[in-house]
């Protein structure tokens, strides 16, 4: 390497530092100076390899000339660079790795190594250090294959290099880990890491070393051609003609920008962090020049960091492939079964005969993958064969794309029984999926700034269709019993697939997205000869793809209001099937942190009432007044049965309102009565608990609270539940003439899961919310932490007023960040506004929440006055976005 410049480092003033002042001062005012020349070049846009191997240079100079300062010479002694530090990449606060190799006849200098290493950390150096011998050394490598590739790219900055020529020699491929051994742990250990994340380049929050398409995912493919090959870096692979000259491009540009993206992290953050945290994915976007518009910037820098994720990690699979076959199987030893005239399978591949099968006819880009779907012994494309598909993108054109040929091809593909989710995930891989519907391109890659969205749009897209083609697995049957059932009943499952596949398209073209991408479905259908029946349902599906969702979670799903509304808008049985397996499949993989027995119970109790309402005819709605009279009788034989006489339940549930009957079970209404006839001690609070049984309620757990009405309750209540880390998922709040009020709650822990059946917890429960409502005090404070990935978000509060003329109350709907003590704060507002809560659904969204309160004045009607209904929504607006 050419010699340091001068402003990054000069040996000789360091020397004389050395001499005349304290060491440790002169070295930290060294790697100081050091690292603010390189950061000042990095923002001058210096390429990033560069700044990256001056900076192990440096390190080279320093640590020599310390070694030189504290290490008498000895030819018994070396220090070596190993690691990433050996390769001459060093990171601005990467670990700076050392090995210090002791010779048979070391003696007597433990003392000044550990000087010298004391040193190193006290000038601020991250030292990963280990001092062994060659016999350790060789020892270690031959049960630790981590130790043996950290050794592979060592390098002997000071001291005796015939030490680390021994250790080289019995580390070798001929004394151990020989190529195919090496490439298989190697292989193992790269599925382990993709694991971890999810086999997904979209992550959420990226680490840019470790996730699918990071940098560790060429140095994977390196190490093994070291190991293998024995060349020294991966541009030479192209020799061996492994890469071809598009692909050594690929990987260039790609590693640039990664290395890019982590210099930026370690810069921004002052330490080793090579996690894309939300904060700074919006840093790196303000450094990259991206501004906001129809996009937001964090969006548009994420797109172009997951795409360079994508070639990255399909330039492994190709090398990976291509050293699975040049290592693993024998010369000679090919097991080839042909399929047709233009593909054929060799060893579990597919691959083309020849190199014109696309350029001959252009078809055959759709037959592979189609050939893979009903040939469940392909376990993927050969890779040559994918390097052709790439070169042959060009071929997929507006001809191409108007083809009748194709148009069935692509529809047989969504029939096919085998593996379909993994040849739709290939087609995006190899560019073919975003040529063949340019709409779905231009999504690739696309990211939802938010917690609530955990891919990309196209990652997002193709796992609906993998939920689809769970609900079609035995395996999966016990976590989506109702779902697998009704999917079975489809008639046309690649209708099912066309919706999951349109109803995200139409993101970030700006405007209703479920409208674009109905558009773009249409014209699909249409170009593919889909009946118009077959068109229209596809059409309405995508449309419609969030309606079953909000119903369920944002409505009073016990009002049968509510169902024969929705049945209407559904119309028939297959559409209703059709909306609730794709409602299911898009929940679990949108996020499936998300997805919860709760709000698997709303979907299935929305799903069952549907269903009856079709089955007795839209013609015939269930009378409101049946519904009540047959809940009351039930809760009647229930009560009889423990003694109470009807006059004596009359007398007890004269203040009731109907809502209250029609919105809890029998058996609930029969619990509260029973305990509030057993209460006589009326100026404290009645609290009940228990976990629910009930199906329909799923695995929360059922609070249920009689007590002195007042202005502050609903407030006070949220405060202590949230104190008790529970989150409510929903409120009924029923307000009766007697100056009382009965309020159920349906909770789950904090993080969504059901709380454990404890009697303890329930007392615990009991006990905290009765103290909490006896006291003469407003609602306390919440005093809990926001999750630091919340806090990376400022998005304003959104609120949204009606008023439902059926229902006589009017509808508030508030969506903001979620936050500790949000009800808390909501509630309080409300007292100030002299509101009235009559009920609440509660839904939260990653880190999203989208609240809906059924509210009325003092005299419980609606509030009309537009001035009173703003003034309203500005203090909730002014005390959420403030609190956040």
């Amino acid at each position: 390497m050419a010699p340091l410049p001068a402003e990054l480092f000069d040996p000789a003033a360091l020397g004389a530092r050395l001499e005349d002042d304290d060491a440790i001062a002169a070295c930290k005012a060294t790697i100081a100076q050091a690292t603010e020349y390189l950061h000042q070049r990095f923002r001058e846009n210096a390429p990033v390899e560069s700044l990256i191997r001056q900076r192990a240079a440096f390190v080279d100079a320093l640590l020599g000339q310390l070694w030189d300062l504290k290490i008498d010479a000895d030819d018994n002694l070396a220090l070596v660079a190993v690691g990433g530090y050996g390769r001459g990449e060093l990171h601005p606060c990467s670990d700076v790795d050392i090995l210090i190799l002791l010779g048979p006849d070391a003696k007597g200098a433990e003392t000044q190594l550990e000087g010298f290493l004391t040193l190193l950390w006290d000038i601020g150096l991250d030292i990963g250090h280990s001092v062994r011998t060659v016999k350790e050394c060789v020892e270690n490598a031959r049960g630790d294959i981590t130790i043996l590739t950290n050794l592979m790219e060592a390098r002997v900055l000071r001291g005796a290099s015939r030490l680390m020529e021994e250790v080289q020699a019995g580390t070798a491929v001929d004394q151990m880990w020989p190529s195919p051994e090496f490439f298989r742990a190697k292989l193992q250990e790269q599925r382990n890491r993709h694991t971890k994340f999810a086999d997904t380049e979209y992550n959420l929050e990226p680490n840019v070393k470790s996730s699918p398409g990071g940098l560790r995912d060429l140095q994977i493919i390196g190490w093994i051609a070291e190991r293998h090959f024995g060349i020294e870096s991966l541009e030479r692979l192209s020799t061996q003609q492994f890469l071809e000259p598009e692909e050594i491009q690929i990987l260039k540009e790609g590693r640039e920008f990664m290395w890019k993206v982590r210099y930026a992290l370690h810069m921004f953050t002052g330490r080793e962090e090579d996690r894309l945290l939300f904060d700074h994915q919006r840093a790196l976007a303000e450094m990259w020049g991206f501004e906001d518009g129809e996009k937001l910037a964090v969006e548009q820098f994420m797109q172009v960091y997951y795409r360079w994720a994508q070639a990255l990690g399909m330039l492994n699979e190709v090398l990976v492939q291509n050293f699975d076959q040049d290592i693993l199987t024998a010369e000679g030893d090919h097991d080839i079964l042909e399929l047709n005239g233009r593909f054929q399978m060799r060893n579990g591949y597919i691959e083309a005969r020849n190199d014109n099968v696309f350029s001959v006819d252009p078809s055959a880009i759709l037959e592979v993958f189609l050939l893979s779907a009903r040939n469940d012994a392909i376990n993927g494309i050969a890779a040559p064969t994918i390097r052709l598909l790439r070169r042959s993108l060009d071929l997929i054109d507006d001809n191409f794309r108007a083809s009748d040929i194709n148009h069935k091809m692509f529809m047989d593909l969504l029939r096919s029984p085998y593996k379909l989710t993994r040849q739709l995930k290939r087609m995006v891989r190899y560019g073919v999926l975003g040529r063949y519907i340019p709409e779905f391109g231009t999504i690739i890659g696309q990211m939802q700034h938010d917690l609530f969205h955990t891919y990309t749009v196209d990652a997002h897209t193709l796992e609906v269709i993998e939920n689809m083609r769970r609900f079609q697995i035995p395996e999966f049957a016990d976590r989506f019993p109702v779902t697998s059932r009704v999917t079975a009943r489809l008639p046309k499952i690649e209708l099912l697939y066309l919706a999951g596949l349109f109803h995200d398209i139409g993101k970030g073209r700006g405007g209703d997205h479920s409208e674009l991408g109905a558009v773009d479905a249409r014209t699909f259908c249409e170009q593919h000869k889909l009946s118009k029946r077959d068109t229209n349902l596809v059409v309405w599906l995508v449309q419609n793809h969030l309606t079953m969702s909000a119903i369920s979670q944002r409505r009073d799903i016990s009002d049968p209001d509510v169902i024969q509304q929705f049945a209407q808008h559904v119309g028939d049985q297959d559409r209703l099937n059709y909306l609730f397996a794709l409602t299911v499949a898009d929940i679990n993989g949108t996020n499936p942190t998300l997805w919860n027995a709760w709000r698997g119970s709303l979907l299935r109790q929305l799903f069952t009432e549907t269903k009856r309402a079709l089955r007795r005819g839209l013609e015939n709605p269930v009378d409101k007044q049946d519904w009540i009279d047959e809940t009351r009788n039930a809760a009647i034989d229930t009560l009889e049965y423990r003694g109470f006489t009807v006059e004596e339940i009359e007398d007890l549930w004269q203040e009731r309102g109907e809502d209250y009957f029609l919105r809890e079970k029998a058996e609930d209404i029969a619990w509260h009565t029973e305990a509030i006839a057993g209460h006589h001690d009326m100026s404290t609070p009645l609290v009940l608990a228990r976990s629910s049984v009930d199906s329909n309620v799923a695995n929360t757990t059922q609070i249920f609270i009689h007590a002195r009405s007042s202005a502050a309750l609903f407030s006070r209540i949220c405060a202590q539940l949230e104190q008790l880390d529970l989150s409510i998922h929903d409120a009924r709040i029923y307000n009766a003439n007697n100056g009382m009020t009965l309020d159920t709650f349906f909770v789950l822990g904090s993080d969504g899961q059901a709380i454990a059946e404890d009697a303890g917890r329930i007392t615990d429960i009991r006990e905290a919310l009765t103290n909490a409502l006896s006291q003469d005090a407003s609602a306390q404070d919440v005093n809990r932490r926001t999750p630091r990935a919340k806090k990376s978000f400022s998005i304003p509060t959104e609120t949204v007023m009606s008023v439902d003329e059926v229902k006589n109350y009017s509808v508030l709907e508030v969506a903001t960040p979620d936050r500790p003590g949000l009800l808390a704060r909501i509630g309080k507002i409300f007292v100030e506004f002299g509101i009235e809560l009559q009920a609440a659904k509660i839904q939260t969204l990653g880190e999203r929440v989208e609240d809906v309160f059924f509210i009325t004045d003092a005299e419980q009607q609606p509030i009309t006055d537009p001035e009173r209904c703003e003034a309203l929504q500005q203090a909730i607006r002014d005390e959420l976005n403030e609190s956040a």
